[in-house]
């Protein structure tokens, strides 16, 4: 039996990630449904809904208020694949969608897959995911979208032996993963310039997946279980009694839970917030490319982490590429409300320089689009999962900080676990936001999003 509130916390906020930015074609075939959109530019969108309440509506609707056994807000692929795998369990699960699936920073997501973390957890939740990915068909009912492309990850001279150390690492967990020297890269990678490369790790099993069609398979199968998704529904807060949060508030009222799951994304905190849940996170804006290559020249086919000139690429159909800048750089805080979603001239000539520089046959390449998203970034470059110590009925999942679509679907299944059956790994356990409390924040080789 759900408890009911008390009190309602907060200023109403915008619970769910979708903040619609969509795209026109990208020129490149769907796996499962429309055109692949990033290859015009963004069409800015205001909010859905209006920050305040009705008073009296609210007041009306607890009359018939709902009940479920877990609510997850936000439908990007963190609670897409979240709902999936607790109605999975038998739970009665609805999933809340300020706008539609992958609406937010999911759906612009480059998708790279990789495996290459400088920590266990994070190596093996990402091999976890692939094969999450792979095996899509059987587990969803329907391709997710993930393409075996290969990964290379570029070492400049200064983290060689870092990379080795992970490379043995990643190998002791399973992964298929081999560390090359510039001359077996020059042999094997013609469109490559290797000067100042002193190694790269190759993944065979890494690649690329198109973020919309992946959410979409999760919250299709996840409806198929007998989960209800609400889409254009914003959470407007959490509902709290005590030392539980017992619900959300919506516009047409209140919902009960046992458990809420936050995975808004950049608008986790001020969901947090409004159960006086404190969420130290960014919202800053990263910006992407796309571009055409000419004809008739050899060309990467893989994913690729370029550490040495702070790059990453990855291909989108034929001869064009998802290009963005890699950490370090600077990174702007921007409110997820409003910020510019075009990319600056300055970003789009520098990262045209870098491409040039260490891909030659890409010299000449047509500039197709440049946008820009959002990362949630958290304190040391890992998501918040789980519960926290002091208040029940509530989890994290949020703070994917530039690289949490690869694993999100092996974590969500490992935190469904968490809250269905208690079932949990020490090393996942260090996940909650009480790391930040304790000051056990990750300690990770390269810094950054590079994990």
């Amino acid at each position: 039996m759900v408890q009911r509130p008390t009190r309602r916390l907060g200023a109403a906020v915008e619970g769910g990630p979708g903040q619609g930015r969509r795209h026109a074609a990208r020129g490149q075939p769907r796996a499962v449904r429309g055109a692949d959109r990033r290859a015009q530019p963004p069409v800015a969108e205001g909010r859905l809904l209006a920050a305040g309440t009705n008073r009296r509506n609210r007041e009306a609707a607890l009359i018939v208020a709902e009940s479920f056994d877990a609510v997850v807000v936000g439908c990007g692929i963190a609670g897409a694949s979240t709902a999936f795998f607790l109605q999975a369990k038998g739970l009665k699960v609805l999933a809340l969608e300020r706008d539609k699936p992958a609406a937010g920073g999911t759906g612009l997501s480059a998708a790279i897959m990789r495996q290459h973390y400088s920590t266990p957890l994070m190596a093996r939740l990402a091999h976890a995911a692939i094969r999450i990915f792979q095996s899509a068909s059987e587990l969803l009912g329907r391709d997710a979208g993930f393409r075996r492309a290969g990964y290379l990850f570029l070492v400049p001279p200064d983290a060689l032996a870092a990379a080795q150390r992970n490379v043995a690492m990643q190998r002791e967990l399973g992964i298929d993963t081999t560390l090359l020297d510039p001359a077996e890269l020059a042999a094997r990678m013609p469109w490559l310039n290797t000067d100042g490369v002193a190694g790269a790790a190759f993944e065979p099993d890494g690649g690329y997946t198109d973020p919309e069609v992946a959410t979409e398979a999760f919250a299709v199968a996840f409806q198929e279980k007998g989960g209800e998704l609400r889409t254009k529904t914003a959470a407007r807060g959490l509902l709290r009694s005590g030392d539980r949060i017992t619900g959300v508030l919506l516009d047409s009222g209140d919902v009960h839970a046992n458990w809420v799951v936050n995975a808004a994304g950049p608008w986790a905190p001020p969901l947090a917030q409004s159960a006086g849940l404190a969420m130290q996170m960014r919202t800053v804006r990263e910006q992407d490319s796309v571009w055409e290559a000419r004809p008739g020249r050899p060309l990467p086919g893989h994913s690729i982490s370029n550490a040495v000139d702070a790059i990453y690429l990855r291909p989108l159909g034929d001869r064009r590429f998802i290009v963005g800048r890699g950490f370090p750089k600077e990174y702007v805080d921007v409110d997820p409300y409003n910020y510019k979603r075009t990319a600056d001239d300055a970003f789009v000539a520098d990262v045209q320089q870098r491409m040039v520089l260490r891909f030659p046959t890409l010299d000449g390449a047509r500039l197709v689009n440049a946008y820009a998203a959002l990362y949630d970034v958290t304190l040391d470059w890992y998501q918040y999962v789980g519960p926290r110590a002091g208040v029940d009925g509530y989890a994290d999942f949020c703070g994917g900080s530039g690289h949490g679509f690869k694993e999100a679907p092996a974590i969500a299944r490992e935190l469904a676990d968490w809250l269905v059956e208690g079932k949990v790994r020490a090393d996942f356990r260090q996940f909650s936001y009480d790391r930040v409390a304790a000051n056990n924040l990750f300690v990770l080789s390269y810094g950054g999003n590079r994990g």
